[in-house]
């Protein structure tokens, strides 16, 4: 239920150029309340990180945005949003398989295999988050993927099971639901703590790699403002965010 009492809605189109620009757009013409969802069979232009492609096969995945009103969130506080997302989604594959962690910052991975991703786009008015439009990619029922996707996995390819995706969806909006209400209940530091234990490669030193090159280091902390803190084996600490430094798989 949304917080201002109206039913969130689900919206299942058979194709759309973007989820994301769908709902967005739908929000500009009609009253939307929050936790609705679109979903589509097949995106003609889906989208990952800053510019990314998300590679989808007609009617064999989960492609679909959510509709988030957050009652208070400072607008320099979005990384919450994200810890919130990534723990639904990683929750939602931990009834189905074993070993999922969220890769830095809001990439699903099985083992060393992305299965799912995360695109959010805020808007902020008065210094708060009015609304998020959060979109989900989960790899279900695809076999194959392009050769420039290395490390792309699917429940099919992990388990050789084919999978109802609506009943994982469904999964997914019951654990979504009861993880957005600790947004809006502001239990920011128990999000925190749990996406932290959720963290993919959180014990022990790893190989990254930033712009001066590959370094073994550990991680410390995430920020609320999604910044990675590195601890390297020497024991200096450096801090990211985004696209500044890259996991060597």
């Amino acid at each position: 239920m949304d917080n201002t009492g109206k039913e969130p809605r689900l919206i299942h189109l058979a194709e759309t150029e973007s989820t994301n620009k769908f709902l967005q757009m739908l929000t500009e013409t009609e009253e939307i309340p929050s936790g609705s969802m679109v979903l589509a069979d097949f995106q003609t232009a889906g989208r990952g990180q800053i510019g990314n492609s998300w590679e989808s096969e007609a009617g064999k995945n989960l492609t679909f945005s959510v509709l988030f009103r957050p009652i208070e969130v400072p607008a320099n506080m979005p990384f919450v949003i994200s810890e919130m997302v990534s723990l639904s989604v990683k929750h939602t594959l931990d009834k189905y398989i074993p070993d999922v962690s969220v890769k830095w910052p809001n990439d699903i991975y099985c083992k060393n295999e992305k299965i799912a991703g995360i695109l959010i786009e805020n808007t902020i008015m008065q210094g708060q988050i009015s609304q998020s439009v959060i979109g989900i990619g989960i790899n279900i029922n695809q076999t194959e993927f392009c050769n420039d996707i290395p490390n792309a996995v699917s429940l099919i390819r992990i388990t050789g099971e084919s999978y109802d995706r609506m009943a994982v969806m469904e999964n997914f909006r019951q654990i979504y639901t009861e993880q957005s209400v600790r947004v809006d209940n502001l239990c920011f530091d128990s999000i925190h703590r749990d996406y932290l234990h959720a963290i993919y490669r959180k014990d022990g030193y790893h190989k990254y790699e930033d712009e001066k090159g590959i370094f073994e280091a550990g991680i410390e902390d995430i920020e609320p403002t999604g910044h990675l803190i590195l601890e390297r084996i020497d024991g200096s600490r450096s801090r990211y965010a985004f696209k500044e430094v890259t996991y060597i798989i």
